[in-house]
């Protein structure tokens, strides 16, 4: 007897629209690109949303400091009937990670953090249970032992702070200092908590001083608040398997559908977790990361010292280690996922790129060697399927037209 085959979930339809919406682009010559290289690129966004696994698809591009691309196909509420546009805030997940560092390097910097001073320093109570020798250094770079909480937890925990503190608290590292394992939600918590001690702000209050009200911001925050559109909704959709599930169960901490879930409650859209709910539109995140390309300064504004961005965007020496947690060979600077001259995230040919991947098919990063900011926004969640092959096309087509 055969075997019934997995079903592959859609989320869109596999016919390719014009764009949903556009922002107001620069000319490509001023990013120095040809009305070509855009036409290419175009064609592999498009190629993103024909696979019908993403019901919304938003990319924006800066060259040279010129917004040369930002569009949108798709739909950002299929059930209402809503068109994806580029002022529609998505979900950024895990890519939220770089935007936290950046926030607890800004701090080191006036001298309220110590980055090599232990947790339990300014949280007392995480010196619990062999936990007393981390320092915020080991929690930026993914080496802080609690990659995922290991006492029972359900997605009703994300809105319960003192519940998931007090976890995270009781929580017996592996190898603290030693292994590299992706902490996917976790470090989140500990590092906005040692920001919240240390200044009496909320960490979307140092957000707002820090970044998006000198940047001009009208989402890039975590959560959504009351402003603004509708958050884009996401969709589970690529191949139906167990396997997948457990591999996102060990990393994330829940399965495709129950992630999925969990992003799309109105809840998740208010409270503050600092490793995976900052809410931005794409050419918010390509702002944010050309301005660290630009060593922390933005309209004459100087954000973070030069010094402060090398360092937190920067090799750290130790090149890329085995994940304990993804199982692929991957290199954390101080609170960002880095290029390498082989493979990496961002593309062969890329040892000076630095970033974040979201949720499985989201990425924020920077190029300095293509002088490229960009971001990628995907609201289908699919592991297995045809649409990771697609970005990795586009993701060579955008390094092919600015190397």
């Amino acid at each position: 007897m055969a075997l019934p085959l997995p079903r592959l979930r859609f989320a869109a339809p596999r016919a390719a629209p014009a764009p949903a919406d556009r922002g107001d682009e620069a000319a490509p010559e001023l990013g120095g690109l040809s009305p070509a290289a855009i036409n290419s690129i175009q064609r592999g966004l498009a190629g993103i949303y024909r696979t019908g696994m993403s019901p919304g698809v938003a990319l924006a591009l800066r060259r040279n400091g010129e917004l040369i691309f930002d569009r949108t196909l798709g739909m950002a509420d299929r059930e209402a009937g809503t068109p994806l546009t580029v002022d529609t805030p998505i979900c950024l997940f895990s890519a939220s990670k770089a935007v936290t560092a950046m926030l607890v390097h800004h701090l080191a910097e006036r001298g309220q953090l110590d980055l090599h001073q232990r947790v339990s320093h300014y949280l007392p109570e995480y010196g619990q249970a062999g936990k007393h020798r981390t320092t915020l250094m080991h929690v930026l770079t993914h080496r802080a032992g609690v990659p995922r909480i290991r006492e029972p937890v359900s997605p009703e925990d994300l809105f319960d702070h003192e519940r998931i503190m007090a976890l995270m608290c009781r929580a017996r590292p592996e190898k603290p200092g030693r292994q590299q394992a992706y902490h996917a939600i976790t470090a989140g918590f500990v590092l906005g908590e040692v920001m919240e001690r240390v200044t009496g702000e909320t960490v979307n209050d140092i957000l707002d001083r820090v970044i998006r009200k000198p940047m001009g911001m009208r989402y890039f925050r975590f959560g959504l608040g009351d402003e603004g559109l509708p958050a884009a909704k996401n969709a589970a959709t690529g191949l139906q398997l167990s396997a997948v599930d457990r591999f996102l169960t060990h990393a994330v901490g829940g399965g495709l559908g129950e992630v999925v879930d969990v992003s799309n409650d109105p809840r998740f859209q208010q409270v503050t977790i600092p490793a995976g709910n900052l809410y931005a539109t794409a050419e918010e995140a390509t702002r944010f990361f050309q301005m660290l390309l630009d060593d922390g300064r933005y309209q004459g504004q100087q954000l973070f010292r030069p010094e402060t961005v090398r360092m937190a965007t920067g090799h750290t020496g130790r090149g890329g280690r085995l994940d304990r947690t993804l199982m692929l060979p991957l290199e954390f600077s101080p609170g960002f996922m880095l290029g390498s001259r082989a493979l990496s995230v961002y593309g062969p040919g890329t040892p000076n790129a630095f970033g974040h991947l979201g949720f499985i098919n989201i990425y924020c990063w920077a190029d300095r060697d293509r002088a490229l900011a960009g971001s990628l926004l995907t609201t289908g969640k699919g592991l297995l399927g045809p649409l990771l092959p697609t970005i990795v096309r586009l993701q060579h087509r955008i390094n092919s037209a600015t190397r």
